[in-house]
């Protein structure tokens, strides 16, 4: 299965994360929990990198769905070129998607994923319409 990242996504963030030998699991390649680790630290970086912070007493971004397909295994030692894109503002969410390679063969992608995130009040715990300077962030 091929993932199909919109053709109308906005590159918002690059990062490295190199693979640990304890990502590996007993078949001596990346744990498919690790991929879900490497796309939350990305995600999370990117965030603190716009000054997105949560704040339990105000409002910030939850992850309602989060995916990822696999393509190739990855294998230590090596660096993760994640690439993150974002799309599809709507009234209080949108789109991340992000693809996975080794540093040394950037043009291959080893596996892609994504979530959909939503604003919210936390201590109303509701929906919120996204701030008009995350929107300008997402929007392509």
């Amino acid at each position: 299965m091929k993932i199909e990242i919109p053709e109308v996504k906005k590159l918002v963030f690059e990062m490295q994360i190199p693979i640990r030998w304890g990502d590996m699991d007993a078949m001596n390649h990346v744990n498919n929990t690790s991929y879900f680790r490497y796309l939350e630290t990305c995600r999370i970086d990117w965030m603190r990198s716009i000054g997105c912070q949560p704040d339990p007493q105000g409002e910030g971004p939850v992850i309602v769905n989060a995916f990822c397909n696999f393509y190739r295994q990855l294998e230590y030692p090596g660096d993760v070129l994640i690439k993150m894109y974002a799309s599809d503002p709507g009234r209080s969410t949108f789109e991340t998607w992000a693809t996975m390679a080794r540093t040394d063969q950037p043009e291959v992608i080893y596996a892609a994923g994504g979530a959909t995130t939503i604003w919210v009040n936390f201590p109303a715990q509701k929906a919120k319409t996204l701030p008009d300077w995350l929107r300008a962030i997402v929007t392509p």
